[in-house]
C-alpha cells in the first residue's frame, strides 16, 4: 500500500510539472503578427512620412517581422492602379490599411467597404464625405486632417508677401482628387483679396506636367503655388526645377519641396502627423473601431524658406517673415 500510494505521489508531481512546462511552453510561443497595409504614392517620394510612421509604431511596442508586417503598394505615378493595388492589401490580409489623399481613401473603400483605415493630410475630410464629422467620423475610417484650403490662403499670403511685386500666380491641382476643386474655389477667392490673379495648372497623371509648365510660361505666370497631393509630391524635383528654370517664386504644400531647392512651404508637420498615424492603428488593432476615434487636427505648422533659393531669385526676406520662420535653409 505504501508502494502504491508512493507512486500515486510521484504521478501527481510529475503530471503537475509537466503541466507547468506547458503553460511555459506556451507562454514562450510567439505573438499573433498583425499585418498593416501601406499605400502610397512612391517609395522614393517623402521617404522621412513613411519612416516617421514605421517610428511611430515601434515606439508603441511594435517589432517589424516579429509582432507586425507592413505591406506596402506605390502608385508611381499611376493612379488608375489604385483600387488594384488596394485590393493587392486587402487579399494579402492587411487587418487595417493606412494611405492619405481622398482619391487613396475611396480606392481602398472599393477594393473593401469594411476593413479599417487610417489617413493623412486629407484637406478636409468631412466636406469630401470621407467621415461624417470630425468628432464622429462614423464608418471605417479616421485619421488626421489638414485643412488645405485655409492653408492655401496663407501660403498665398506668405508669396506675396515675400515677392510684392507678383500679380499672377499659376496654381498646380490634381482634377483627380475630390478634394481639390474646393480648395482652388477658396485659393481663387482669397487671390482676389489680394490682388492676384490664378491661372490654374491641372494635372491628372504623370504625363501631365511638361504641359502644364507649357501652359504657365505661356500665360507668363509670376509665381507658383501648389496645392498638395501624392501625385504632385511624387513630381518633387521636376516642379522644383521649373520653377528654378522659370525664375518662378513659388510656395510649396511641404518641405521636402524646399530641401530639394524651392523658396519655401508653409505646411502642418508631416512628420508628427505620421508619426501619430501610428496610435491609430495600435488602437484598431486592438479593437477600436475607427469611426470612434475622432479625427485629429493638426496643432503645428511649419515655415520653411531656403535662402539660397531666394538670393538666386533677387528676393529679399523682411526680417518680420525670417522670424516667423521655423526653418531656414542657408
Amino acid at each position: 500500500m505504501r508502494g502504491r500510494g508512493l507512486v500515486g505521489v510521484v504521478g501527481v508531481v510529475v503530471g503537475a510539472l509537466f503541466l507547468v512546462l506547458s503553460s511555459s511552453v506556451r507562454g514562450e510561443q510567439p505573438k499573433r503578427v498583425s499585418r498593416i497595409g501601406y499605400l502610397g504614392a512612391s517609395a522614393s517620394s517623402n521617404p522621412a512620412r513613411t519612416e516617421a510612421f514605421r517610428q511611430g509604431l515601434r515606439e508603441l511596442g511594435y517589432v517589424e517581422g516579429q509582432t507586425i508586417v507592413i505591406e506596402y503598394r506605390w502608385a508611381e505615378g499611376k493612379t488608375e492602379r489604385l483600387v488594384d493595388l488596394a485590393a493587392e492589401l486587402v487579399s494579402s490580409g492587411s487587418e487595417v490599411i493606412f494611405t492619405y489623399s481622398p482619391q487613396y481613401v475611396l480606392a481602398v473603400r472599393k477594393a473593401s467597404p469594411a476593413i479599417p483605415i487610417v489617413f493623412v493630410g486629407i484637406g478636409d475630410p468631412v466636406a469630401t464625405g470621407i467621415v461624417a464629422s470630425l468628432a464622429r467620423p462614423g464608418g471605417n475610417t479616421t485619421g488626421l486632417a489638414n485643412f488645405a484650403s485655409e492653408l492655401s490662403r496663407k501660403r498665398l499670403e506668405l508669396l506675396k508677401e515675400s515677392a510684392p511685386r507678383i500679380s499672377s500666380v499659376a496654381v498646380l491641382w490634381n482634377g483627380m482628387s475630390q478634394g481639390h476643386p474646393g480648395v482652388l474655389r477658396v485659393t481663387e477667392a482669397a487671390a482676389g483679396s489680394l490682388g492676384l490673379k490664378l491661372q490654374p495648372l491641372e494635372i491628372r497623371t504623370a504625363g501631365d506636367f511638361d504641359a502644364a509648365f507649357q501652359a504657365a510660361t505661356k500665360a507668363r505666370a509670376q509665381a507658383l503655388l501648389t496645392l498638395p497631393d501624392p501625385l504632385i509630391n511624387a513630381q518633387l524635383q521636376r516642379i522644383v526645377d521649373f520653377a528654378a528654370k522659370s525664375r518662378l517664386p513659388a510656395i510649396y504644400a511641404g518641405p521636402e519641396f524646399v530641401e530639394a531647392g524651392g523658396l519655401m512651404s508653409y505646411a502642418p508637420d508631416y512628420i508628427d502627423q505620421f508619426r501619430r498615424a501610428a496610435t491609430y492603428v495600435d488602437k484598431i488593432l486592438k479593437g477600436a473601431k475607427p469611426g470612434d476615434l475622432p479625427v485629429e487636427q493638426p496643432a503645428k505648422f511649419e515655415l520653411v524658406i531656403n535662402m539660397k533659393t531666394a538670393k538666386t531669385l533677387g528676393l529679399t526676406f523682411s526680417p518680420s517673415l525670417l522670424r516667423r520662420a521655423d526653418r531656414v535653409i542657408e
